[in-house]
């Protein structure tokens, strides 16, 4: 992705200095790959804390060389962000509508959102209640390493998938989520959040369509590592990965095959109008 010297996000809260400890979750996101199926990529970080022990401060002291590293991949972030900000004002205006930035935080091992406690182990995730995207940038080598998803646009494929939970916010369709979430059982509950993530999927490839379009943002892999980033996330293949057999009815984020066709299919037409999960019967 061509990023580099372009604008920067100023809408981002660095935690990353006092965020550090607090929980312990042995193994990291290999030892909670249970827990990651269910949060990985916009899933509620409440019910993480509800699984993980208190545990003894484990965060180490960065080096200069993997500072500078992080301190990279944060422009790269705040980048990405700025290109999100563009597209979704631009589409929105288009619309007759007034796009609200969300804030992105940078933390390190844990932080506390609106939406309760979380650890690294969660992932990035958008929490509705204080509309900020939360990330700890030790996703990079999650995603290259446990989840063999690597590339910078891997990550702006998450990063865009979080943002697109803002847009369900802005638009109300977190706010009927929530109303399904205490009128439905557990397992019809699933279907409707599996929707809820292909939209946003669908939704980053819509941001990548108009990216390209408005700044020419995209090198000749790019495409291809966002495709399989959605891939290597399906409940299916993670649940294979973890316990050696798939579950269907306790899928919330859809099969990798669901989240390819729905990123490409933002991707492909870039008209917000056609990602309409929760009307596709293939879903119901």
């Amino acid at each position: 992705m061509l990023w580099k010297g372009r604008r920067e996000s100023t809408n981002v809260e660095d935690r990353r200095s006092i965020s550090g400890g607090g929980l312990a979750v042995g193994g990291g996101i290999v030892g909670v790959i249970i827990i990651v199926i269910k949060l990985l990529m916009g899933g509620d970080p409440a019910e993480l804390t509800q699984q993980l022990a208190p545990g003894q401060n484990n965060a180490q002291q960065m080096s200069p060389q993997e500072q500078a590293k992080d301190d990279e991949r944060a422009s790269f972030v705040k980048v990405v962000l700025a290109d999100t900000e563009d597209v979704w004002t631009k589409l929105l205006q288009e619309q007759g509508k007034t796009y609200q930035d969300p804030t992105l935080v940078l933390f390190r091992n844990q932080v506390q959102s609106a939406c309760g406690m979380a650890g690294s182990a969660s992932g990035p995730f958008y929490c509705p209640g204080d509309q900020k995207v939360y990330i700890d940038l030790s996703f990079y080598e999650d995603m290259q390493d446990k989840l063999n998803a690597p590339g910078d646009f891997a990550m702006a494929y998450v990063i865009a998938h979080e943002v697109g939970h803002h847009i369900q916010y802005l638009n109300g369709t977190s706010a009927k989520m929530n109303k399904l979430r205490q009128q439905l059982s557990e397992a019809e509950y699933n279907k409707y959040s599996v929707m809820l993530e292909l939209q946003a999927d669908f939704y980053a490839g819509v941001w990548a369509n108009h990216a390209q379009k408005m700044k020419n943002i995209l090198e000749a892999n790019d495409i291809p590592q966002a495709l399989n980033a959605a891939n290597a996330i399906g409940d299916d293949r993670l649940q294979k990965q973890a316990q050696g057999y798939v579950v269907p009815e306790s899928f919330t984020h859809g099969t990798s095959a669901q989240r390819v066709y729905w990123f490409k299919k933002g991707f492909e037409t870039g008209d917000i109008k056609q990602g309409n999960t929760f009307t596709d019967s293939s879903l119901q």
